[in-house]
C-alpha cells in the first residue's frame, strides 16, 4: 500500500499531520518516479505485542529485541506517530529531502522508520539515536 491508500488502517490511523506531510513529500517524489510504500504504519497494541514476542524469540532476549521493536506502551506506531517506508529509493529520497517536510529518520539502525518533526523544516532533523534503546521515550 502507498501513503495514499487511506482504506487501510495502517495509513488511515496515522496522525493526520504526519500523513499530510507524507502525502506532500510523496507527491513531490513522484516527479522523480519514486513511490512511498508503507511497510508498516499505525499498529494495534495487540499487533505490536505480537511483533515484540516474535523479536524476543528471534533475538533471544527482551533487551536484544528492544533494539528493533518497542512495547505497545511506547511504540510510536501504536500512537500513529511513525511510519516505516518501503523500497530503498523512497528511503534514499527521504534521507535527502525529508527534513523539508518535517519527516525525519529517528534511528540509525532503521533507515525506513520516519516520524514527524516539524522543527526540521527550519532547523534540519535532530541527531539520530543509534537504535530505539537510546530513545528516552522507550524507557517506560
Amino acid at each position: 500500500m502507498t501513503v495514499f491508500d487511506g482504506a487501510f488502517p495502517a495509513v488511515a490511523k496515522l496522525d493526520p499531520h504526519l500523513l499530510k506531510a507524507l502525502r506532500r513529500a510523496a507527491s513531490d517524489a513522484a516527479g522523480d518516479k519514486i513511490t512511498f510504500y508503507v511497510n508498516s504504519g499505525w499498529r494495534s497494541p495487540e499487533y505490536q505485542n505480537r511483533l515484540l514476542r516474535e523479536a524476543v524469540s528471534k533475538y533471544g532476549s527482551k533487551a536484544a529485541a528492544a533494539r528493533w521493536v518497542a512495547t505497545a506502551a511506547t511504540s510510536p506506531h501504536v500512537s500513529g506517530d511513525a511510519v516505516d517506508i518501503g523500497r530503498s529509493a523512497a528511503t534514499a529520497w527521504l534521507s535527502r529531502h525529508g527534513a523539508e517536510y518535517g519527516l525525519c529518520q529517528i534511528y540509525r539502525n532503521e533507515p525506513w522508520h520516519y516520524e514527524l518533526r516539524t522543527g526540521a523544516i527550519d532547523h534540519g532533523c535532530p541527531t539520530m539515536y543509534a537504535d530505539p534503546t537510546q530513545d528516552p521515550r522507550m524507557q517506560q
